[in-house]
């Protein structure tokens, strides 16, 4: 597990590109904050998460438990969905906005196009909704 990254993966590179040529600046992996989001954007007093579907149990095509080691992935996996409620709930008590981008909107046979995933982004970070969650088309 140690060559899997947890930072500067595909999906963050491509979000990142994309929100900068959009305009939008942002601090990347605050350590100040709950969780170490992926992008914070102090202006609009929003934060961003890139989740992998894997690593945090998304319910979609792109998550399939292990044939081997069962225990071992169910408590490294119920820990992280343990871990991204704690943080969440801490960003949200003290004034953030969270939005979470799934793997699955931008990889595999349900992704969106990387231009809707962007605009969904920009317009969700102009405007004043808390939360926002992006994820693929349903299969």
């Amino acid at each position: 597990m140690a060559a899997i990254k947890g930072r500067d993966t595909k999906p963050e590179l491509k979000i990142r590109q994309a929100l900068h040529k959009a305009g939008f600046r942002y601090r990347l992996h605050a350590k100040d904050l709950p969780g170490k989001p992926d992008m914070v954007f102090p202006r609009y007093n929003a934060v961003l998460f890139i989740n992998g579907c894997f690593w945090h149990q998304h319910d979609c095509h792109l998550f399939k438990w292990p044939q081997t080691r069962r225990e071992f992935w169910e408590k490294k996996i119920s820990g992280n969905l343990a871990n991204d409620c704690k943080k969440l709930s801490l960003l949200k008590d003290s004034g953030w906005r969270v939005g979470i981008v799934w793997e699955c909107a931008l990889k595999g046979k349900t992704r969106i196009t990387e231009e809707a995933a962007i605009q969904m982004l920009a317009e969700w970070l102009k405007s004043d909704r808390k939360t926002m969650e992006i994820q693929g088309l349903a299969a």
